[in-house]
């Protein structure tokens, strides 16, 4: 009977987790008992446990946030997910001569966490860690096109959707636009739209365990519409043995 309940209070805490980050990072008390469908005493109790082990912190204004030692869990297992898809972004690099990239949602962002060079001198290179915005990179906006608009909505009431070239989407009609197209061809193009004269075609990876996205990118002399012709089934190819990995893993 107690392992049981211990059970039950361990997946209460990973819910408990997942909802905050779901939340936008941030959420009152009565916020998270509405959510979770649970008594305050319980909530509180869970979160205090929570904070006291730096997996959560109070805020000021008395919000719930994740904690700083989830930085640390979520770094370690970024950097096994990029271990892990490293043949397929190599085998992508080898194809296409192109840079490969893997990037997962990271709250409201997206974040780089394996990389495969081009071997061009002229090149793209984003560092590996890096955050992006979701609307303005090939691999944000596969991501976002994994959720339904209302997701799409609220992530844009966060961040809102600054310009990063003069070709970024800069308003919610054009990027759920863009989104309803990513969705019914599957795969998202970046032209532009994060640094000026690169040309970017990512997918999302199917099965992973947190959203995640592939991309090849390059200058656009170099990625133009045969290249396209070539990379997305090959795209399509190394998202596909990704998803697999990660749900063997």
């Amino acid at each position: 009977m107690a392992e049981a309940e211990g059970v039950k209070s361990v997946a209460r805490v990973f819910d408990l987790l997942e909802l905050i980050a779901d939340a936008g990072g941030d959420v009152t008390l009565s916020e998270l008992s509405t959510m979770a469908e649970l008594p305050l005493p319980t909530i509180h109790r869970l979160l205090r446990t929570l904070v006291s082990l730096g997996y959560a912190r109070q805020l000021a204004n008395r919000r719930y946030a994740l904690g700083p030692r989830l930085v640390r869990l979520g770094e370690v297992a970024n950097r096994q997910f990029g271990q892990l898809a490293r043949p397929q972004l190599k085998g992508l690099v080898e194809r296409l001569g192109e840079t490969a990239n893997l990037a997962t949602l990271d709250g409201d962002r997206v974040i780089y966490v394996s990389q495969a060079p081009s071997p061009h001198a002229m090149r793209m290179f984003t560092e590996v860690g890096r955050r992006s915005y979701l609307h303005s990179t090939g691999v944000g906006k596969a991501i976002l096109a994994e959720l339904d608009d209302e997701q799409v909505r609220e992530i844009v009431g966060r961040t809102g959707l600054p310009a990063e070239t003069e070709h970024s989407i800069t308003t919610l009609e054009a990027l759920l636009a863009d989104l309803a197209e990513i969705r019914a061809r599957g795969y998202s193009i970046d032209d532009g739209e994060q640094e000026i004269g690169v040309r970017c075609y990512a997918m999302a990876v199917p099965g992973a365990p947190v959203p995640t996205a592939v991309s090849v990118s390059g200058p656009i002399a170099r990625v133009d519409e045969d290249f396209a012709a070539r990379a997305i089934p090959v795209l399509r190819e190394a998202v596909r043995e990704i998803g697999a990995l990660a749900a063997a893993a």
